[in-house]
């Protein structure tokens, strides 16, 4: 804080509106607020979604629980408290949470309404034996009775849910999915949409090089090399990208002197006897140096969603370095499985729309499912538009500005490798982060609902056969009874039977993406 004119430490709690707050580099941003001096690149990512820190001068806002990249500065507390756009997340978070209606289980309906009937039958049946049955009347009409409860007796209903829900989670887990609840199991196969968010989910949320266009005799490794060695004195993360790719390579880099970070230009250094200039075309527009044809390539890579970086040497124009947030290596089969498993794929970002229709392009999402530019309080009302037109939606995320999205969504999905809130707030975690790991969830949900049925039914199908027998209905054909140590025989074969096809769920494989 600044107070006084001095610089003194306090903790956040005690930061007011209107106080002047100092965030040095690698710092977190405590509270919301609009910057009065100094310039640095803050990662948003965690609230915004957008996968590029992005540049910060006097004027620009700032929000709490961001990062602070390079540079210090200086800003002016905005919204402290539960004012903060974070905390306004979180109680979007508990409000779509406490939305939710619960689900009712078919079972819990069915013998709701089983239980009395079969009780009224036992009843009905005593009645009958004791007017019209034979002569020792009592102890038939008791024998009848006794052997309607027990070979109506719920066990196997009771069982027929939640053995075949054990064992799916347990199978779940075995895959790397790891379910919260039985809602979310029950819930998931009857998704009709399915919402991604694109950065740390499509995408691996980190800056890398993608392409090299060099110009003016110079080939890509010579290019990147002088790139790498002028940002090896920035720590901004697309110089950090630069400097990643020449070690990948193994580029040697010299050493840079009179290095100068030009505020939301780029930066500016002498590599060995090249003065060399990186960043973007306004830079080197303000040097006067010819772009010499490199507009289109830059333009193309703008298309593809990539940021381009200009590297001039010497007053000339010697190529591009394109630099874009990749895509993870399943993603695309990830969203063709989940499109031949007939759901709605949606795309969902606070990034451009631009960058967004490239990465929906490449990952096979049709452009009328992009939604871009998305502020986090927004992806909520997303979701709810998709079920307002009666779809049921599950969303997959990894970030805090995922949360409230997710725990509105019929099914919220986190990815494992991302924060602790969006875990908090979704039914379902993905531990590895693999995209993979969604049609498998989806899958084994409608394995176990499958599962489910046929306990049902077996466990149904042993009461509508033995129930008239157990009143009687064969004794006049055939002068037999159903003696009740039968009856409690059958009754505990039904419950085996549940019990025996549960545990066929053990078998479930995860289908390839391919498959």
């Amino acid at each position: 804080m600044v107070r006084d004119g001095q610089e003194v430490d306090i903790p956040v709690e005690r930061v007011e509106v209107g106080d002047v707050v100092v965030v040095r580099p690698g710092e977190k941003v405590p509270v919301d607020g609009v910057v009065l001096a100094g310039r640095s690149a803050v990662d948003q990512a965690m609230l915004t979604g957008e996968s590029i820190p992005v540049e910060k001068g006097p004027g620009d806002e700032v929000i709490g629980a961001t990062i602070n990249k390079v540079g210090a500065f200086r800003f002016r507390a905005t919204k402290v408290g539960r004012d903060t756009a974070l905390a306004q997340i979180v109680r979007l978070v508990e409000e779509a949470q406490g939305s939710k209606a619960p689900i009712q289980r078919l079972a819990d309906v069915v013998t709701g309404r089983f239980v009395p009937a079969v009780i009224g039958l036992a009843a009905l049946t005593f009645l009958v034996w004791m007017v019209a049955g034979p002569e020792p009347r009592l102890n038939h009409a008791l024998l009848n009775f006794v052997a309607v409860l027990i070979i109506a007796c719920p066990c196997a209903l009771g069982l027929a849910t939640p053995t075949a829900i054990m064992v799916g989670t347990g199978k779940g887990a075995e895959n790397g999915v790891l379910f919260r609840s039985a809602e979310a199991l029950e819930t998931l196969h009857k998704v009709r949409a399915i919402v991604l968010d694109k950065t740390g989910t499509l995408t691996a949320g980190k800056p890398v090089v993608t392409d090299i266009v060099a110009a003016d005799g110079l080939d890509g490794p010579d290019l990147l090399r002088l790139a790498a060695a002028a940002e090896r004195g920035s720590e901004h993360p697309l110089g950090e990208a630069l400097v990643e790719r020449a070690k990948e390579l193994r580029l040697d880099l010299a050493d840079a002197r009179d290095f100068a970070a030009i505020p939301g230009r780029g930066i500016e250094a002498r590599v060995g006897g090249t003065a060399v200039l990186l960043g973007n075309r306004q830079l080197l527009a303000e040097r006067a140096v010819p772009l010499d044809g490199l507009e289109e390539r830059a333009a193309a890579l703008g298309a593809a969603g990539k940021t381009p970086m200009y590297l001039a040497a010497d007053g000339r124009a010697a190529g591009l370095i394109g630099v874009a947030d990749t895509l993870k290596p399943n993603s695309k089969d990830a969203v063709a499985a989940l499109r031949r498993l007939g759901l709605e794929v949606y795309l969902l970002t606070g990034d451009n729309a631009r960058t967004a229709r490239a990465v929906a392009a490449e990952v096979g999402i049709d452009e009328a499912h992009v939604l871009a530019d998305v502020l986090p309080e927004q992806k909520a009302d997303q979701v709810k538009a998709l079920q307002a037109r009666g779809l049921r939606v599950a969303m997959v995320g990894d970030g805090i500005n995922d949360a409230p999205a997710l725990a509105q969504a019929d099914v919220g999905l986190a990815i494992g490798t991302g924060t602790d809130v969006a875990m908090e707030a979704a039914d379902v975690t993905l531990i590895s982060g693999d995209l993979a790991k969604i049609p498998t969830a989806i899958a084994l949900s409608k394995a176990t609902m499958r599962n489910i049925k046929q306990n049902l039914f077996w466990a149904y199908a042993y009461n509508v056969v033995l129930i008239p027998v157990a009143m009687g209905a064969l004794y006049p054909f055939t002068g037999l009874f159903l003696n009740p140590v039968l009856a409690g025989a059958a009754m505990a074969t039904s419950s085996v039977t549940v019990v025996a096809n549960a545990l066929r769920l053990r078998r479930f494989r995860a289908r390839g993406l391919a498959g």
